[in-house]
Parts: structure tokens; sequence; C-alpha cells
């Protein structure tokens, strides 16, 4: 939880205000729970803490340290739809129709429609690929694109990541007479559109337990009701073997994690496995894009969220649409390579338009509170002309970050503006959206909880400003918010050992609703420091008992804490920060990747 600010938690080590600005908080709101864990299970204390501050059970441990889909994946057939989807889509393999996959074109929708192109190809169906395009489509199912799909021959179009809301489209499709199937996991109204099937965890009538699921995990329940359906139909024999559906869990994975959906139950199970899968690079594409991104180490969820997932979307964001699904569902090592290197490319482009947009859509806040943020609405929303719809998602995550609350980010084109919000734990963004578009604010909106996008006119903006900020005060909180840094336990250097950080990545893997685990070595001094890269600062940490661990600053070198770790005086501080393995050469070391810092004046080393 980026901002951790809803629930009042007892101050680490009794930090109310670090170098960063921020009150450490203790994760952990009742110690007796690790205790028993540690007895029960005689694991360490600092994992039992992590453990129990996750709300891990004493039952539940050995299914959390290791998560399997045997334990978690549930039936398919529990989900409403899911059924009427797997028979028509059987139905279309045995009688050599043609199947097309309608994508959106950010990482879930890409890498399920890889999945689906992937699974069809491999069970001998005729199977094609639609994304569209974003600035000149927009977002979801469009008619044209769905007639022109049938007028090429598609009996089914199966639409991944979108669809649950594209009422007029679909119904255009359905007089066309083609059967769509839609596989989403956005928040749908309580009308459904006009489908042969729509599953979705998120309809208001499913029961299902199970709505944490991107819509790459929707996806591949749906590749596990077909398979499990064209094996009893007797449709595997010698010529045409079943395929062992394990083998495409890595892009699963990306998907989960790049639409940071909670990491808990079925998700955890899915990018732990799929992680696995990754490690043996058997999808061209995405060993192709690691190498690209100068990946050197087993994956984890951190590189599929801040290295792979950022260089798929760049084709949707500022390239073409199509290149992150055509990357994933490739076999030709000539291909990949050219499209890793065109989505790298993309993605430095990204990343320059998106400092300009985020310059600019601070200096409109700050411009209208000022640096002290007084007065800050419950949503942020700001929009100017012109700025890329392609980054407005990620510049609305920033400045959650930055301000701890949700964002909207807008990018006008005349009297139409397209927008993209990203909301904070506990503030549900979709719902929000949904009400302001039945209350007719918005010309079309939807999403999740997490995030959501909306198309909005001109003339409406000052009454939606005011619609969210009325709807998402009571959830936000009426007291003004307050930056927290959650953490789950202090450790000595010496403490921070190999064992431990394998431990602790056994819990894994980390991301939204598995927060990463942040631990405080207290009482240390810097013994060694100095700038490297782009900005940050590398130092080695000497602990009370003269245990030493290498540490990293990033982005650190022009702010307080930089100017603390870099400061000759070398004063005793309290550090926090997340433990990693630090892989190189061949040789593995424990390095603390540091978050934050505040001074520890009248602690004494020995």
């Amino acid at each position: 939880m980026s901002s951790e600010t809803r629930h009042q938690r007892a101050a680490f080590l009794g930090i109310e205000r670090s170098l960063t600005g921020r009150r450490w908080a203790e994760r952990l709101s009742d110690e007796r729970i690790a205790l028993a864990m540690a007895q029960r299970h005689g694991l360490p204390d600092a994992i039992c803490r992590l453990l129990a501050a996750r709300e891990v059970d004493l039952e539940g441990v050995p299914d959390f340290l290791e998560p399997t889909l045997r334990k978690f994946l549930p039936d398919p057939s529990h989900l409403k739809d899911m059924d009427v989807a797997v028979a028509r889509l059987v139905r279309a393999l045995q009688q050599g129709e043609r199947i097309v996959v309608f994508g959106d074109y950010d990482v879930d929708g890409a890498t399920s429609s890889a999945l689906l192109q992937r699974f069809f190809r491999a069970i001998g169906g005729t199977v094609g690929v639609y994304i569209p395009d974003r600035r000149k489509e927009g977002y979801g199912p469009n008619a044209p694109a769905l007639l022109k799909l049938k007028e090429e021959g598609a009996a089914v179009v199966v639409t991944v990541d979108c669809g649950v809301t594209a009422y007029e489209p679909l119904s255009e499709a359905s007089k066309a007479g083609l059967d769509v199937i839609v596989i989403d996991h956005h928040q749908a109204e309580l009308s459904l559109p006009q489908a042969l099937a729509v599953v979705d965890p998120n309809r208001i009538d499913e029961p299902s337990p199970h709505k944490q699921l991107a819509a790459v995990g929707v996806a591949f329940l749906l590749c596990v009701g077909v398979n499990r359906a064209l094996r009893a139909a007797g449709w595997y024999n010698d010529q045409r073997p079943e395929p062992d559906l394990r083998q495409w869990l890595d892009l699963v994975a990306l998907g989960t994690v790049a639409d940071v959906v909670p990491l808990t139950g079925v998700n955890r199970a899915l990018v732990r496995q799929g992680l696995l899968v990754m490690q043996q690079r058997g999808n061209p594409g995405l060993a192709a894009l690691a190498d690209i991104a100068r990946l050197r180490e087993p994956p984890g969820a951190y590189h599929l969220g801040f290295m792979l997932g950022p260089r798929v979307n760049a084709g949707g964001r500022v390239g073409q649409a199509d290149l992150g699904a055509r990357l994933l569902s490739s076999d030709d090592p000539h291909e990949v390579s050219a499209l890793a290197i065109r989505l790298d490319e993309f993605n430095a482009e990204r990343r320059a338009i998106e400092r300009e947009v985020l310059d600019q859509a601070i200096a409109r806040i700050e411009g209208l509170y000022g640096p002290d943020r007084k007065g800050l609405p419950a949503a942020l929303v700001v929009e100017s002309e012109g700025w890329h719809i392609g980054v407005i998602g990620i510049v609305a995550s920033r400045l959650v970050e930055r301000y701890g609350r949700p964002a909207f980010v807008i990018g006008m084109d005349g009297e139409v503006g397209k927008g993209s919000g990203r909301s904070v734990r506990g503030v549900d963004l979709g719902a929000a959206v949904l009400a302001a578009r039945q209350s007719g604010l918005l010309i079309n909106g939807g999403g999740h909880a997490m995030a959501a996008g909306l198309t909005v006119a001109r003339e409406q903006l000052p009454h939606l400003t005011r619609f969210l900020d009325d709807r998402l005060a009571p959830q936000l909180g009426a007291a003004p918010a307050v930056r927290e840094l959650g953490i789950d336990a202090a450790l000595a250097p010496s403490a921070a050992t190999q064992d431990l950080v394998a431990m602790i990545e056994r819990a894994g893997p980390f991301g939204a609703g598995n927060a990463l685990p942040r631990f405080a070595l207290t009482g240390v001094r810097v013994d060694y420091a100095q700038p490297v890269g782009e900005g940050h600062v590398r130092c080695t940490l000497v602990g009370q008992q003269r245990g030493r661990i290498e540490a990293i600053a990033f982005r650190a070198n022009q702010s307080e804490l930089g100017r603390a770790l870099l400061d000759s005086a070398r004063p005793i501080l309290h550090v926090a920060g997340a433990l990693r393995l630090d892989r190189y050469n061949g040789r593995e070391s424990v390095r603390l990747q540091i978050d934050d810092a505040a001074s520890a004046a009248g602690s004494v080393l020995s």
C-alpha cells in the first residue's frame, strides 16, 4: 500500500516524521499471533511478524508459503456463463470456425490475447487476434471493428480485458449474427451487454470469491474449461496431443502482476508458478524482452512489474497497439528480437513523455494548493490539452504516490477528454466512475477498485470533479491523509542473512495485496557512501554489533535522505528498506534497498 493512510497504527520506533516526511507504522497490530506462529511452525520471528501482518492464520502458514494450483485454482464452471462460453468454443473448434480474440492494448490484454492464441493454436483451432488502436478506436470493442471481423469470416469473438460495458458495439455485433464471448474482470453494471456469454468475476450477480483475478487469470480458467471439455469429447489423440496448460503460466504471471491486482489467493499461486515457468525461457518473446531489459537474474514480481510490463505496455501507449500481443505469441526468433527492440525504444520514448506530463500535472496541483498541499480534494483531477493518453495512467500512479489520494489525469482533445485514474487501498475508483457514468457526467467509463478509465465532455469537468470529491471523501477519511511507511520488523545488519532472504521470498510474490516486506535496521552508521548512476546513493551500513550490509537508495542523491547518507559526519540512523539477494558474477550477497531513514540520536554504537 503506497500511502497506507487509513489505519492509525503504532509509530514504529516512535518515528512520526522521517527524512522523507513519512510516519513509520507497525504493520503488525497483535504480536501474540506472531509468537504463536513461531512456536507452532518454528519460523524466525521476522518471518512470523510479516506473515501475521498479512493476516495469515496459524493453520494457513504452510499453504501461504507453498501456494499450489492444486490447492487454489477454482473450478472454471463456478463462474457464471463459463459453461456457455466453453460449449460455444468447443463447437467452433469441432466445426472449424474462425475464432478471433479481441484484446485490450495493455499488458493484461496482451497476455490474455497471447495466451488464448497460443492455446487455440496448440489444439488445432483457427484463431486470430485484434487489438484496437488506442488513439483511433479508443478502449474496448467498437462496432466497426466487430462488423469487419464478421465480414472477414469470424464466427466467434472473445473479448479479453474489455467488453463488460460495451453495450452498443456488442448489440450491433449480435444483430449481425456474430457470437461474442466477454472475458473481463472490470466492474460491471446491473445490466450486462448483449453477448452470448459474459464471464466476469466482478459481475454484480456473480457470487465467486475470486474477484481479484486479472483478465488473464479469467482467460486461463477459460482454457482449463475448454481443455477439460475437449478431453471429455475425445478431441485429443496421437496426432493432436493434449497441451500442458502450465507452459503458459508465465503469461498469466506477467499480466497479473502488471495489472496491479491483489497478489492473494489464486493470484499468488498463478504468479508463483508462472515465475518458475518464466525461468525456463520457453516463451521466445519474453526471453527476448528479458534480454533487452538486461534481466540477468531469475525473474521476480518486481521485474515483471517494473522491467517487462512497461515494455509490453509501451506499444499500446506510444507505439503500435498490437506489438505486445505479437511479441508474446510469436515463436519466430527474428520477429521477437525485432519486436523487443521496438518496444524498448517505445518505452524510452514513453518515459520522456511521462516525465513531461508529470511535471506539468504537479505544477498544476501545487499551483492551486501550494507546496504545503492544504485543501487538497479527496480525488485529484487534472487535465490539459494535448496530454498523451498513453501515459496518463502512469502519471496518475505517480500522483497517487506523491499525494496519497486517488488521482485522475485527463488528456483533452478539443471538447472531449480521455482520462485514467488510480486509487489507494480502501477507495473504490471503479464504482465511483460507474456512478458518474450513470449520473450522466461521462460519455463512457469503467474500471475496477484500483484503476479506472473515462471519457468526459469538457463542460462536465467541474461537475465531475465535485462528484468524485463528494463520493470518495468518506472512503478516504475525514482527516487529512498522513503518508505512512509500513514496517514489518527491526533487524540488525548481522541478521540479514541469505537464509532469511530465501525465507522471505517464500512469502512472495509481493505486490498489491501482499506488500513487499520492509525492515528497519536500527542504530546503524553509514561507513561508506557515494553517488552512483542517475541520482542513486550506494552505501555500507554498520550495526551496533559490527555487522555490515551493502545498501542502495534509488533517486535519492538530491533529497534529504541522500544528503543524510552522504553526510561526512556519519550520523547514526534508523534505516528502512527491503532486503534483496544481489546476484553478480555468480556470487550472491544480501543488499538493502533503502526506502527511508530517520535520525537515531541517542543510540550508541558499541
